[in-house]
């Protein structure tokens, strides 16, 4: 990627609506032992990202609220690296689990916060390739890692026709500190049509808020159905696929 922007311990943010970033790279230099640590912030309704690169370690991408849209985009991290209560859809990425810091206990990618029933929000990948990334390669047996955890008592999530590699944990998705109980029947997981090593469903968790859906569910969860897309993306010229 070319363009590489940098905010080291810092937070580059994204309001206009109808943003489009193709081909530009944001990185967070703050590094694993730093914590929270923020590559960028979007909260612009009809985003867009095409081609980018998002890099940082806990907390990458804060995907804050309104419609996004990220399209063969590469997000790298540790900790909740795609976190905060957007509707967005990845689309054809690769999502790269990076070496935690010392002590840190595991990886998560996806930490929804969506706070209510009614809202529609909420994080689908689709297409995308979860993978182990080189610095991360030589210590991985010594972490666990997962598709993500549930933030907030309604988080949303879902894995669609993506390939998952096999460092994720077979149970898929980890618990909250701290969170209720009722969180994991509020809370609302679901993975669809996943191939690749870590993408076996039989030991998952099994919280009632979880599924293993079927097509018609996981349709909810497309472009089309989930962000409207149909009617904003095709004006910006970025390639998409409107369902499954």
């Amino acid at each position: 990627m070319n363009n590489l922007y940098s905010f080291s311990l810092t937070t580059g943010t994204i309001y206009g609506d109808g943003f489009i970033a193709r081909d530009i790279g944001f990185e967070n230099t703050a590094g694993p032992e730093n914590h929270q640590a923020v590559a960028l912030t979007v909260a612009s309704d009809r985003s867009v990202f095409y081609r980018c690169t998002i890099s940082g370690y806990q907390d990458t991408l804060f995907a804050l609220s309104l419609r996004q849209f990220y399209r063969e985009c590469d997000i790298k991290g540790t900790i909740d690296f795609i976190f905060g209560n957007a509707a967005a859809i990845f689309q054809s990425s690769t999502v790269i689990l990076r070496r935690p810091r010392r002590g840190g206990a595991f990886n998560a990618i996806l930490a929804n916060g969506r706070t209510d029933p009614g809202q529609n929000t909420g994080f689908s990948l689709q297409n995308c390739r979860i993978v182990v990334g080189s610095d991360f390669a030589p210590v991985k047996g010594s972490y666990d890692s997962y598709l993500g955890r549930p933030w907030k008592a309604y988080s949303r999530a879902v894995v669609l026709k993506s390939d998952i590699d096999g460092e994720i944990s077979s149970r898929g998705w980890a618990p909250w500190e701290g969170a209720g109980g009722s969180t994991y029947g509020t809370l609302y997981f679901a993975e669809y049509g996943n191939t690749g090593a870590g993408a076996e469903t039989s030991g998952r968790v099994r919280w009632p808020g979880f599924h293993v859906i079927g097509t018609a569910e996981a349709t909810k969860f497309t472009v089309a159905q989930f962000i409207g897309g149909n009617s904003w993306l095709p004006p910006t010229g970025v390639a998409f696929i409107s369902g499954l």
